[in-house]
C-alpha cells in the first residue's frame, strides 16, 4: 500500500477530529539535529517518553532471514543510533526516574538503563557490588548508580497493590529482587561518598557517538550534568527508605534503618538551598516518617512537636483505647485529623477483633460513632456500619451518640452550618430507631431541644405518632409497629416496591435498612431483570452482612441497566455510592467497582462521539484506560468486555503507538480480541510509513484465521450487546461483531473489512471479492494458505463480513469504498438491484451527484462490468449498451448484443436533406443546428468530442440514479 493511499484511506470522512501529524521516528535518523528542536517544543509531539518507546522499539525489532526465520535485532548503525537517540532523550530528561517510571514499563525502562550502563562503559560481566564506585569515572558511577535506584525503586513500586501502573514481566521482576541485596550495598557505598557526581548530557552522549572519547573528554572529572553529593545523598536516602520500609513487614526491626534513611533525607531537605536534581514525593517522605516512628515507637504523645496522628498510634500501641476515643471526640471539633485516618484507624479494630482479640467490640462501636458524628457535622452520608449500627442498638449506644453529639459543638459559638448538620443528624436518627422508648430518649435531650425548633418536633413527634397510633410516646413503650406481622407485610410489598423504582442510592440503602428491619431475606432477589456479570456473582454473594450484600448487588445492578439504556448521570451516582460502600471492606470489589466506572466512562465518551462530539477523550480517562490495560492484579474476576472495550477506545482515538508496546501479556493471552486489537494497531502503525517486516500482518492474518475456526468453543454471558448472535456458538467469528461495535476509526475499519474480504475470497474461489478496499488496503497483509480449510467456517465469514460492512455504513454512508463492498457483497448473491443501487452511491458521493466526473479508480472496468452485469439481469438492455461505452476498450459485441442488431448507424446529414427536398424550411434550419452541437458533430475535435462523451455520461449517470435510488 503506498504512502499516498494509505493517507487517502486516512483522511475518510468521520465524525471525529483530525489528528495533526506527528513527527515520526525515522525523520530524526535523517536530521541529527531535529531532536533537540524538537525536544525544545513547549509541548512537543510525540512527547519525550513516547520517542524513547519508539526508538528502542525499532531498535530491538527482530530481522527475518532468506529462510523466513525470526533472528535476533541486528547491531548495526541503525540501531546504535536510535538506542543513542533514546538515551539523548532520558538526558534531556536530566535521568528524572519519577517521570521515566510513569511514562515506560519496566523492560522499555530496564533496555534503557541496560544501553546506560553499556555506553557508559561499566564493565560487563561484573556485578555491581564488586566495583569500586570511588575508582571508577564520574558518569559510569553514576550509570550504576541510577540502575541501582531504578531497581530497588521497581521492587517497592510492584508491591502496591492498587497502584501497579507498570509492573513487569514476572522473569524481571523477580530477578531484581533476587538481586536487591547487591543494590542496597551498591547505594549504601554510594551515600559514603563525598564528592560531586557527574551524568550524561546530550552533549557527551553525542561525543560518543563521534567516537571523539578517545582523548578523555567523556571520563574527566567534570563531563556531563554536575549532580552535588548532599543532592545525590538526599535523594539516594530516599529510595533506600522505601525499600528498607517495604522489607519492614517481614523483618519489624527494618522499619528502624527505614526512619534513620528518612530522617537524613528531611535533613538533606532543610540543607540543600536547590533540589533541582532532587525527584521526591514530599508527602509520601512525610507519611513515611509518621509510618516509621509509629511503628518503632520513636514518639512521645507529651511531646509539642508530635503530630495527631503520632499521638493515635502511640495510644494504639500502649493499648489505651479509652483515650482513643476521646481524641476521636475532640478531633470532631478540631478536625486535624482526615476521614481517611480514622476510617483506618476503624478498621484497624475491626480486623482485629476478626483475628479473634476480645473486649474490642465496644471500642469499634465507639469509633464507628466518633466517625458517624464527624460525617454528620460534615454533611457527608452515614456510612453503612453506622446505619448498621442503629438497626437494634442498646439504650448505652444512643446515650453515647448524644454525648458525642453534644460534645463535638464548639461550646462557645458553633457554626449555623455545624448546628444545621447537627439538627438534620439527630432527626435522621430519630426516624432511624425502631423503639419507640429509644426515640424519646433523644426526642427529650437538651440538645435535641436546643437545635430544632419548636416547629420542627412537633412535626417529628407526629411522624413517631403515625408510626403506630397505639403507641403513645409518653407511655411505657409497646413493641413496634415492625414486629406487628400484618402492617409488617404491608409495609414490605411497598418498601420493594419503592426498592424496584428508586434510582438514588441514599434512598435505595434507607429502604434495605427498613426492609432488613421487617425481615431476614435475599431482598436482591426482589427483581428478577437485576443482573450483574456472572464474573463477580461468587464474590458479590460471599459477602457474609446481608444488608452489605443487598445493597452491593442492587447499586451494581441498577447502574449496568442505567449505562445499558445510557443514562450515565444516574449510573455515576449509583457506581459512586457502591464504590464507597466496597472500599470500607474489599480490596478486591474495589478494583471491580473502579473498573466498571471506568468502563461506564469509556461508553459514555464513546456514545457523545457518536452523536457527533468531536471531544478527544480527557486525559485522566486515557490515562485510567492504560491503567487498566497494564494491569496485573492476580485473583481478580475481569470481564473480558471491559479489557476489549479499553483496546477499541485506544483503537478510536489512534493510540496505536501504546497499544503496540504497553497491553498487559496476561490480558492478550487471556482474550484473543485483545491480541486482536494490539495487532490492529501495530498493523495501522505501519501502514502509513517504510516498509517494514510483515510479520505483524502475518500475525494479524492468523488471528483472524483463529477466530474463524469452528473448533474453538466460545461463551459469553448476557452483556446487552450479544442478541445479534446469540444463537450461533460455533464460530468465535460471529462473536467478533460484539468487540466491532466498540470500532469507529475508519482505518481500523478498513483494515478489518479487508482481512475478512480477503479471507472469505480464499475460502470460496467462485466469489470474485476485488473492491478497490481489497485492492489498497490487504498490500501489507500477506497471501496466506490456510493449513485446514475445513477448520473455518465459511458461513460465519460470510455473515460476519456482511454484517461488518453494514456497521461500517451506519458511521459514515458516504464512504464510497466501504459502498463498493457493500455492492460486492449484494452482487455475489445475486442481489443485482440493491447492488447497482450501492454502486451508483459510490459514484454519487464522489461526483457530486455525477456533477463532475467519476475517478477512474471509483469506476474500474471490474466495477463497470459488474453494473453491466446487474442490467442485464433486470433485463435493462439499453442500459447495457450505454455502460459498455463506459468501459476503457469498449465492449461492443456485448452493446450489440444487447440492442439484439438494432443499432441503426444515421448519418447526420440525412435529415437536413430530406427536410430541404420536402421544401421544409424550418424544420430544415432545426435539423441544421441540432448538427452544429458538440455532441452530434463527429467532426469535431478528438478533446471536444470527449468533454461532449463525459456530460453524456453524467447525464446518464444521473438519470440512472433518479431510477434506482
Amino acid at each position: 500500500m503506498s504512502a499516498e493511499a494509505a493517507d487517502r484511506v486516512a483522511a475518510v470522512t468521520s465524525s471525529r477530529p483530525g489528528t495533526p501529524l506527528q513527527t515520526s521516528w525515522f525523520e530524526f535518523l535523517l536530521d541529527d539535529s531535529l531532536l533537540e528542536k524538537h525536544l525544545q517544543k513547549s509541548n512537543p509531539d510525540p512527547a519525550p517518553v513516547q520517542l524513547i518507546i519508539q526508538f528502542l522499539e525499532q531498535a530491538s525489532k527482530p530481522s527475518v532471514n532468506e529462510q523466513n526465520q525470526v533472528q535476533p535485532p541486528a547491531d548495526n548503525r541503525r540501531n546504535r543510533t536510535l538506542k543513542l537517540l533514546a538515551l539523548k532523550v532520558a538526558a534531556h530528561m536530566k535521568w528524572d526516574l519519577e517521570v521515566l517510571e510513569k511514562g515506560l514499563t519496566i523492560p522499555v525502562l530496564n533496555m534503557l538503563l541496560n544501553e546506560l550502563l553499556c555506553v557508559s562503559k561499566v564493565p560487563p560481566g561484573v556485578k555491581h557490588v564488586d566495583l569500586d564506585l570511588s575508582t571508577l569515572p564520574p558518569t559510569t558511577a553514576m550509570a550504576v548508580i541510577i540502575y541501582n535506584r531504578w531497581a530497588i525503586r521497581t521492587i517497592v513500586l510492584s508491591s502496591f497493590p492498587e497502584k501497579q501502573t507498570k509492573p513487569g514481566p514476572h522473569q524481571i521482576n523477580m530477578q531484581l529482587k533476587e538481586q536487591a541485596a547487591d543494590s542496597i550495598s551498591v547505594l549504601e557505598g554510594a551515600v559514603r561518598l563525598k564528592k560531586d557526581f557527574y551524568v550524561h548530557t546530550m552533549r557527551t552522549l553525542d561525543l560518543l557517538a563521534a567516537d571523539t572519547a578517545a582523548n578523555g573528554e567523556t571520563e574527566s572529572s567534570t563531563a556531563g550534568l554536575r549532580i552535588s553529593a548532599d543532592e545525590l545523598h538526599c535523594q539516594v536516602h530516599y529510595d533506600l527508605g522505601g525499600i528498607f520500609f517495604h522489607q519492614g513487614c517481614t523483618d519489624l526491626p527494618i522499619y528502624e534503618k527505614a526512619r534513620d534513611h528518612f530522617r537524613q533525607t528531611k535533613e538533606l531537605l532543610k540543607k540543600l538551598d536547590s533540589t533541582v536534581h532532587v525527584h521526591l514525593d514530599e508527602k509520601r517522605l512525610a507519611g513515611y516518617w509518621n509510618a516509621c516512628r509509629a511503628l518503632t515507637g520513636d514518639c512521645d504523645p507529651s511531646d509539642p512537636q508530635t503530630t495527631p496522628y503520632d499521638q493515635i498510634n502511640s495510644l494504639i500501641r500502649a493499648h489505651n483505647y479509652p483515650a482513643v476515643i476521646e481524641a476521636f471526640i475532640k478531633d470532631n471539633i478540631s478536625r486535624s485529623l482526615p476521614n481517611h485516618f480514622r476510617r483506618s484507624v476503624l478498621r484497624e479494630f475491626l480486623y482485629k477483633v476478626q483475628q479473634g482479640e476480645s473486649g474490642l467490640d465496644e471500642v469499634c462501636h465507639k469509633l464507628c460513632v466518633c466517625n458517624g458524628v464527624r460525617d454528620a457535622l460534615e454533611g457527608e452520608i452515614l456510612s453503612v456500619r453506622f446505619q448498621q449500627l442503629l438497626l437494634k442498638p442498646s439504650k448505652e449506644v444512643v446515650d453515647f451518640i448524644l454525648e458525642v453529639c453534644t460534645r463535638s459543638l464548639e461550646k462557645d459559638r458553633p457554626s449555623e452550618a455545624s448546628r444545621r448538620n447537627m439538627a438534620n443528624f439527630l432527626k435522621t436518627l430519630c426516624e432511624s430507631l425502631e423503639d419507640l422508648s429509644l426515640v424519646f430518649v433523644v426526642s427529650s435531650h437538651k440538645l435535641f431541644m436546643e437545635l430544632l425548633k419548636e416547629e420542627e418536633r412537633k412535626v417529628l413527634v407526629e411522624q413517631m405518632r403515625k408510626r403506630s397510633a397505639t403507641i403513645n410516646l409518653s407511655a411505657k413503650p409497646l413493641p413496634s409497629f415492625y414486629d406487628i406481622p400484618a402492617s409488617a407485610s404491608v409495609n414490605i410489598g411497598q418498601l420493594e416496591q419503592q426498592l424496584i423504582l428508586s434510582l438514588e442510592p441514599r434512598r435505595i440503602r434507607q429502604i434495605l435498612i427498613e426492609l432488613h428491619g421487617l425481615a431476614e431475606r435475599p431482598f436482591w432477589r426482589v427483581n428478577s431483570k437485576w443482573e450483574v456479570p456472572p464474573d463477580y456473582i461468587n464474590v458479590i454473594l460471599g459477602i457474609k452482612d446481608n444488608l452489605t450484600k443487598d445493597l452491593v448487588y442492587i447499586l451494581m445492578a441498577k447502574g449496568l441497566h442505567c449505562i445499558s439504556i445510557k443514562d450515565f448521570a444516574h449510573a455515576r451516582q449509583l457506581f459512586s455510592a457502591c464504590l464507597e460502600l466496597v472500599t470500607e471492606f474489599s480490596p478486591k470489589l474495589r478494583q471491580v467497582m473502579l473498573n466498571e466506572i471506568l468502563l461506564m466512562e469509556v461508553r459514555a465518551h464513546e456514545t457523545m462521539a457518536a452523536e457527533g462530539s468531536k471531544e478527544r477523550p480527557p486525559p485522566d480517562l486515557v490515562s485510567r484506560v492504560r491503567g487498566y490495560l497494564e494491569m496485573r492484579i492476580h485473583d481478580l474476576p475481569l470481564r473480558q468486555v471491559v479489557g476489549e472495550e479499553c483496546v477499541a477506545f485506544m483503537l478510536n482515538w489512534r493510540e496505536n503507538d501504546y497499544l503496540t508496546l504497553q497491553v498487559s501479556p496476561s490480558l492478550v493471552m487471556n482474550n484473543p480480541y485483545i491480541k486482536l486489537g494490539q495487532l490492529l494497531a501495530s498493523t495501522c502503525k505501519e501502514l502509513p510509513g517504510p516498509k517494514e517486516s510483515r510479520r505483524t500482518a502475518k500475525e494479524l492474518w492468523d488471528v483472524v484465521v483463529q477466530i474463524c475456526s469452528i473448533s474453538i468453543q466460545h461463551k459469553r454471558n448476557s452483556d446487552g450487546r450479544i442478541g445479534l448472535i446469540k444463537q450461533r456458538e460455533s464460530s468465535m467469528a460471529l462473536y467478533l461483531l460484539i468487540f466491532v461495535l466498540f470500532l469507529q476509526e475508519p482505518l481500523v475499519l478498513t483494515t478489518l473489512i479487508s482481512l475478512f474480504v480477503r479471507l472469505h475470497k480464499d475460502m470460496r474461489k467462485i466469489i470474485p471479492f476485488n473492491s478497490m478496499y481489497t485492492a489498497r488496503t490487504t498490500q501489507n497483509v500477506p497471501i496466506c494458505v490456510l493449513s485446514s480449510i475445513q477448520a473455518v467456517d465459511v458461513e460465519a465469514v460470510a455473515v460476519t463480513v456482511k454484517e461488518l460492512v453494514s456497521y461500517a455504513l451506519t458511521l459514515n454512508p458516504n464512504n464510497q469504498s466501504w459502498l463498493i463492498t457493500q455492492a460486492d457483497i449484494y452482487f455475489v448473491t445475486n442481489q443485482y438491484s440493491a447492488a447497482l443501487n450501492l454502486y451508483l452511491q459510490a459514484g454519487a458521493v464522489c461526483s457530486d451527484f455525477f456533477t463532475k466526473a467519476v475517478p477512474p479508480d471509483i469506476y474500474t472496468d471490474q466495477v463497470l462490468k459488474r453494473m453491466i452485469k446487474c442490467c442485464s439481469m433486470l433485463n435493462c438492455h439499453t442500459q447495457v449498451a450505454v455502460l459498455c461505452q463506459f468501459l476503457r476498450e469498449v465492449d461492443y459485441m456485448t452493446a450489440f448484443k444487447a440492442l439484439q442488431e438494432q443499432n441503426r448507424y444515421v448519418s447526420h446529414t440525412y435529415p437536413s436533406y430530406i427536410h430541404h427536398k420536402r421544401g421544409e424550411t424550418e424544420k430544415r434550419q432545426i435539423a441544421i443546428k441540432a448538427i452544429g452541437q458538440t455532441e452530434l458533430n463527429t467532426s469535431n475535435p478528438e478533446e471536444v468530442l470527449q468533454l461532449a462523451a463525459q456530460k453524456r455520461k453524467k447525464r446518464f449517470l444521473q438519470a440512472m440514479a433518479k431510477l434506482y435510488f
